[in-house]
């Protein structure tokens, strides 16, 4: 079938292309999107940072409804509206354990951008294959095919437009607070970055009951937002020490969150924390990085955890996150602008310059 979607073909923008869909196979899903999110993961296989091949659909928030099933699937039937998340395997032990963000073919079923079988379902006009199945799904299009894993049935009182990031940006930074951490009421947490990750979990750190939350970012308009959602302190990390300005509010915190993928902002979380605190490190913007931590000061019970995508399975985790939504008790909505598919440059453009902090793509 013929459909639009946004290419990365490695210049410095999107393309967006008319392309041929294949139809579905007996283990797929064809979904209509009605909405995907603009994830700092996309632009990054766009640049050729991770290990995606080019030309390729991007995309991994998605949403929208099923318009067919193969013949191998069950559980879902055409008309259901649906979002969408990361693919795993669904056979190996963390999979089986209900954690398949660790999945161990999580690389090459998310990042490689092809089945299993190393087959892709797109072509241009010139015939030539296009790589999709990114993250499982290949979301910047009108139409796609997913695997039954990637999908989280809703109903049709959310707004897919909305709800769209929960895919991955929202889950990561919730699940980190919730899962991960495990957060306590009357706790403290410090969270560095105030995009869509670190905001997200700033709104799960609010309904985990948290009684001092620190933000620190270096952009006014995001802190400003932080101060609606919850956050009890702000720091405006271009100003000062980030580091010191924490420990001076708050003596070191329980918790804290680092959602920047800068190398020096990971060390400044882990020296903000308290005694027997625990630091979730979400991203790293180049895999060789290491961290750095004063050994004598973990003795004293800190802790460092890694979080892949909300630290729990996304079927779970989503319907967690709508009812909150639905509850007006995780306004995604506040952090939200969407742009039509054919604009995904000035999306581009505007959260790189920090005006947009979560982009939406519609169809």
């Amino acid at each position: 079938m013929e459909i639009t979607a946004a290419v990365a073909r490695g210049g410095a923008e999107f393309s967006v292309e008319t392309l041929q869909l294949e139809e579905p196979r007996p283990d797929e899903v064809l979904v209509r999107y009605l909405a995907a999110g603009l994830c700092h993961t996309d632009l990054e296989a766009a640049k050729g940072t991770v290990p995606t091949p080019r030309p390729v659909v991007l995309g991994h928030e998605g949403a929208g409804i099923v318009e067919a099933v193969g013949s191998a699937v069950t559980g879902f039937q055409p008309g259901q509206r649906v979002l969408l998340s990361l693919d795993s395997c669904g056979s190996c032990r963390n999979c089986q354990r209900g954690l398949p963000p660790y999945c161990v073919n999580h690389i090459p079923l998310n990042f490689h951008s092809r089945r299993a079988d190393g087959s892709v379902a797109l072509r241009d006009a010139a015939g030539q294959p296009v790589h999709s199945h990114f993250f499982g799904q290949s979301s910047h299009a009108t139409h796609g095919l997913a695997h039954p894993r990637s999908l989280v049935v809703v109903g049709d009182d959310v707004p897919l437009e909305v709800l769209a990031p929960m895919g991955c940006g929202v889950i990561t930074g919730a699940g980190a607070v919730l899962n991960s951490l495990r957060v306590q009421a009357g706790s403290s947490v410090a969270i560095f970055g105030a995009g869509a990750v670190g905001l997200s979990a700033l709104m799960a750190a609010v309904v985990s009951g948290a009684t001092r939350i620190v933000v620190v970012d270096r952009n006014a308009d995001r802190l400003a937002l932080a101060s609606e959602l919850g956050a009890t302190d702000i720091v405006d990390a271009s100003t000062v020490d980030s580091g010191e300005a924490v420990l001076d509010l708050t003596g070191g915190v329980d918790y804290a969150v680092e959602s920047t993928g800068v190398l020096a902002v990971m060390n400044t979380a882990i020296a903000a924390l308290a005694p027997l605190g625990a630091a979730s490190i979400l991203g790293v913007t180049a895999p060789e990085a290491a961290l750095q931590a004063n050994v004598f000061e973990l003795l004293k019970g800190r802790s460092v955890v890694g979080s892949v995508m909300g630290h729990q399975a996304p079927a779970v985790l989503i319907p967690r996150l709508v009812d909150l939504f639905r509850q007006g008790r995780f306004p995604l909505d506040k952090l939200v602008k969407t742009y039509p598919l054919t604009e995904i440059n000035s999306a581009v453009d505007e959260v790189k310059s920090g005006k947009t902090v979560k982009a939406v793509l519609t169809n």
